[in-house]
């Protein structure tokens, strides 16, 4: 039967590009996760908060979260609207 953990099937592990994609995988579902749980602790969405915490999609539902069901929508824009700050007149 030979070595099962030496065939071709399990090779993929040891490629020199696995654990560098792992690496932005795991990042990329941190930021995401982190977003979306923070999002739905300000919102109040226990429900929300629950399943963002248990499920782990590498940022998919995280992403669909933030987009689509939060009150507060995520918008991406490349214009940032400052207040604008009263001088005071001496």
């Amino acid at each position: 039967m030979g070595n099962w953990y030496n065939t071709n099937a399990y090779n993929w592990m040891t490629r020199p590009g696995f654990g560098l994609g792992l690496s932005f995988l795991l990042l990329w579902g941190i930021f995401w996760k982190g977003m979306a749980l923070w999002r739905a602790a300000k919102e109040d969405s226990t429900y929300w908060f629950v399943a963002l915490l248990v499920f782990q999609t590498w940022g998919v539902l995280e992403i669909v979260y933030l987009l689509i069901f939060a009150k507060n929508k995520l918008t991406f824009s490349s214009t940032t609207k400052k207040p604008l700050k009263k001088s005071k007149k001496s």
